[in-house]
């Protein structure tokens, strides 16, 4: 097992996953979550992760977050400031403080990074206008609905300046008007700084409105079935891109092989 941090000027291969394979040990047996996992991200790539439940998506993530080791493989991460923090990642759950108000959430890193107090509030205030939150500084997250929860999160990990954002499923749990709303949102915020995001998602719409790439995931032990180009024009409007029939085509095509996956999932699951 060998996780590797490069500085780099070339700028080209943000992420670089080879061979990754994780298995988990219980009491009982050894559960394979992953198995030869390969691929690259590159710089300022929105990348998206499909596959049918518990094929090791999340895993995949926490790996390259540093939460999860990995069993064998070698994952090779490009860090070229090391002011910045390597990585952010914004859990499904709305992960926001609930301790600490709108304000003193969105600046927690910058905080934790000694930045001074006066470019703290700077960026803090940047972020909470880019997501929508003016008005809102001081409430504490019991007092805003669940969409705003997230764009807390997301102000929060996008202020501390990672050179790589992790996402899992960070809009599974709103509604479809406020998902709507929150991945326009994220596309605009992205669009305007291009920072490397690694994203997982349980749907095909929402990975093919926000992702230059997508790769998907086969049934238990995830492997990599298959990475799709998404050749869709930037900047992207989600009602625009719905109706572009070349959408329909991706969908139908990725849809189809992940189908498979979700059948094979099934039934080793004894649906």
């Amino acid at each position: 097992m060998v996780t590797s941090l490069i500085n780099s000027e070339k700028r080209q291969v943000s992420i670089q996953v080879k061979n990754i394979s994780k298995r988990f040990k219980t009491r009982k047996n050894i559960t394979e979550a992953l198995t030869n996992v390969s691929v690259d991200v590159k710089e300022g790539e929105f990348f998206c992760i499909v596959g049918p439940s518990g094929c090791g998506k999340t895993t995949l993530l926490r790996i390259l977050a540093g939460l999860e080791e990995q069993t064998d493989g070698e994952i090779i991460l490009s860090w070229h400031n090391p002011e910045r923090p390597l990585s952010t990642m914004v859990f499904q759950e709305q992960s926001a403080y609930p301790w600490l108000t709108v304000e003193q959430n969105v600046e927690y890193g910058l905080r934790l990074r000694k930045v001074p107090k006066s470019m703290r509030r700077q960026i803090t205030q940047e972020w909470i206008e880019k997501v929508g939150l003016q008005g809102f500084e001081h409430h504490y997250p019991g007092q805003l609905s669940g969409g705003m929860k997230q764009r807390v999160a997301i102000a929060r990990a996008f202020a501390n300046d990672p050179e790589i954002l992790l996402m899992d499923e960070p809009f599974a749990n709103l509604d479809e008007q406020t998902k709507i709303l929150m991945q326009q949102e994220l596309i605009h915020i992205w669009e305007g700084n291009r920072k490397t995001v690694v994203f997982i998602t349980h749907s095909i719409d929402e990975a093919i409105m926000m992702g230059d790439r997508i790769m998907m995931l086969t049934a238990h032990p995830g492997r990599v079935k298959q990475v799709f180009d998404i050749d869709l024009p930037r900047p992207r409007n989600i009602a625009e891109i719905r109706a572009n029939p070349h959408f329909a085509e991706l969908f139908t095509g990725i849809w189809g092989l992940l189908k498979i996956e979700v059948e094979n999932a099934r039934i080793q699951n004894g649906h």
